[in-house]
């Protein structure tokens, strides 16, 4: 049944020309729903949720990886912050991962990730799931609408982001900026 309603809201949405993405913002989703909703069941009481549908699964996905001594797992806000502070007071090479375990994207990039930050160990990326509780306000602060979202901080200040999973344009932004001659 849910996976129905999906599916009738992405072709709905494809005759709309309106995108669904990977999205920590429920309220691109529920525009989405509203605008779309009498075409749906016009006259139905059903209200709709979107929720993450493997919620057990996304946990023990992002709780088993392995991963470089260079990347660094964040879970609150506060440590959001210090790296952030880091990253911008030491001027040190930095990237700020978002991702969520249930992004399909986010699994199709994130070997890319780990590859790259092993053969530049001298950049630390800062992962975090989006999932984690107590991120809303940075999230909401750094304007993440869609995962993956990757920022690039050099020298101190936001050189660069990526949204969504471009391979080619991941490795191109990191060897550009961090490959050391």
């Amino acid at each position: 049944m849910r996976r129905d309603l999906f599916l009738r809201l992405r072709s709905l949405a494809a005759l709309h020309s309106k995108t669904l993405t990977c999205s920590p913002n429920p309220s691109s989703l529920h525009q989405l729903h509203r605008s779309l909703q009498h075409e749906i069941r016009p006259h139905s009481s059903v209200s709709l949720r979107f929720i993450n549908p493997f919620p057990l699964l996304s946990r023990a996905i992002s709780s088993t990886s392995s991963s470089p001594a260079n990347i660094v797992h964040i879970g609150s806000e506060e440590g959001f912050n210090a790296a952030l502070k880091k990253a911008q007071d030491e001027k040190l090479p930095s990237i700020f991962y978002f991702t969520a375990a249930w992004c399909g994207p986010c699994r199709l990039i994130s070997p890319v990730v780990e590859q790259m930050s092993k053969e530049l160990p001298h950049v630390t990326t800062y992962k975090l799931d989006i999932d984690q509780e107590g991120l809303t306000a940075t999230l909401s602060k750094l304007q993440i609408f869609s995962v993956p979202t990757i920022l690039f901080f050099h020298n101190g200040e936001k050189s660069s982001e990526i949204v969504g999973a471009d391979v080619t344009k991941l490795k191109q932004t990191m060897e550009g900026l961090y490959k050391k001659d």
